[in-house]
């Protein structure tokens, strides 16, 4: 926690204090990618069972962030005033109950309405963690922080894709509804660790200096002007597009494209697993004098695994290879340029962290909606892989335009 203007702290209580909280806000975003993962591997048995489309399905793969959408600068804001501790509680809670809801579920609104509240949570996660390190960490350790925390998620999704159908669902008589139970079981574990770690863990206790003293609206106008704002908002979305829209439907395009569905999830969690460790080395590489040529390499890896997921043999292994490396980091590399910037500073961290999820998840709902569409109308998942290497494609144009604009500035 912050320390009060004056006093001091023994430092190894205080380092011991903010790899405390670090290893709660791990837990909590493991459970974030453990929840956010658990219906991929399931998606034909769900489809199956409810006699969803795949328009359907992709429309509840991408209901929690459409919520998410309208939660995220909420969620900032509440993050802000209340404080981590609280809030992030309130999220991982939130998580557990998206669980049981979908395990309840008995059609497509009512799936859809159960993953949707897991996008009321989730934006306090995915704003709570930046938000902490930018507190808690000096500007040259936190790239290897913000890798630290987001190997949770991939290693979340590890679990989910790599477990369902080979352990999970045999060893609980192939009941998808009882394997998500069991996720929800988990996140709520995590929630009495974070409250055992921290829920002590408050509100800054004053404003940073310039902090604006006015509504949060006027703090979001004013972010929303910063020219290093908007292009990362930009970026978000188009990170969160590919990300999303392919990490939900990957091991449905591998079991359409001929493997059983354990053998697909097994295959769908190498991105996730080479994820982590892009997670843990590319950030502390993305430092400011050379962050757009890791942004550009890192969205270059996408845009050809895209072209090489339909193939087999060494070539598929390559491309999930290169898209586990640039999933593992381009949120991580995107959120580094806000969180050095020093128009935000920390006070209004939480607050440009709302902002940036909220515009990210527009590519989150649009992502997974997307590519079930095309592939209900084209009869197969070729099209929206083109589709994906043109954000990718896009997302490298933007980051030079940026790059240029900072030069001339």
């Amino acid at each position: 926690m912050n320390l009060p203007p004056g006093e001091s702290e023994p430092s190894s209580a205080r380092i011991a204090q903010r790899w405390a909280l670090l290893v709660g806000v791990w837990a909590i975003y493991f459970c974030f990618g453990l929840t956010a993962a658990a219906m991929a591997p399931l998606v034909s048995v769900i489809s199956s069972e409810l006699a969803l489309s795949r328009t359907a399905m992709g429309s509840v793969l991408g209901a929690w962030p459409l919520v998410y959408i309208a939660a995220a600068i909420p969620a900032g804001a509440v993050l802000d005033r209340f404080g981590l501790g609280r809030a992030l509680l309130v999220a991982v809670v939130l998580m557990a109950l998206s669980g049981v809801l979908r395990a309840l579920a008995t059609g497509h609104w009512s799936l859809f309405f159960a993953v949707g509240v897991f996008g009321l949570g989730g934006p306090m996660v995915s704003i709570g963690g930046p938000k902490l390190i930018t507190r808690h960490f000096a500007a040259h350790e936190r790239g290897l922080a913000i890798g630290l925390y987001t190997t949770g998620p991939a290693l979340g999704g590890i679990t989910a894709l790599s477990l369902t159908n080979s352990v999970a669902m045999p060893a609980l008589d192939r009941d998808w509804r009882a394997v998500l139970l069991l996720y929800a079981g988990i996140t709520l574990a995590a929630a009495l660790l974070w409250f055992a770690i921290g829920r002590k863990e408050g509100r800054d206790k004053a404003p940073a200096p310039g902090r604006l003293e006015s509504s949060q609206l006027a703090v979001f106008a004013r972010l929303v002007r910063l020219p290093v704002v908007r292009t990362t908002l930009l970026l978000g979305i188009g990170i969160f597009f590919f990300n999303h829209g392919l990490n939900n439907w990957l091991p449905e395009i591998l079991r359409a494209g001929g493997m059983e569905p354990a053998q697909a999830g097994h295959w769908a969690s190498i991105p996730t697993a080479v994820g982590v460790f892009g997670a843990l080395v590319i950030p502390r590489l993305a430092q400011a004098q050379r962050r757009v040529a890791v942004m550009i390499a890192l969205f270059t890896c996408a845009g050809i695994a895209t072209l090489l997921i339909p193939t087999a043999g060494w070539t598929l292994v390559l491309g999930l290879t290169l898209q586990g490396v640039a999933r593992g980091a381009m949120m991580a590399v995107a959120l580094m340029i806000l969180m050095d910037a020093k128009e935000i500073g920390q006070a209004q961290m939480g607050a440009a962290g709302g902002l940036f999820f909220t515009a990210a998840e527009v590519g989150g709902v649009l992502g997974p909606l997307s590519i079930g569409w095309l592939a209900e109308r084209s009869g197969g998942f070729g099209t929206s892989l083109w589709m994906l290497s043109g954000v990718c494609a896009a997302l490298i144009l933007l980051a030079l335009a940026s790059a240029r604009r900072r030069r001339e500035d």
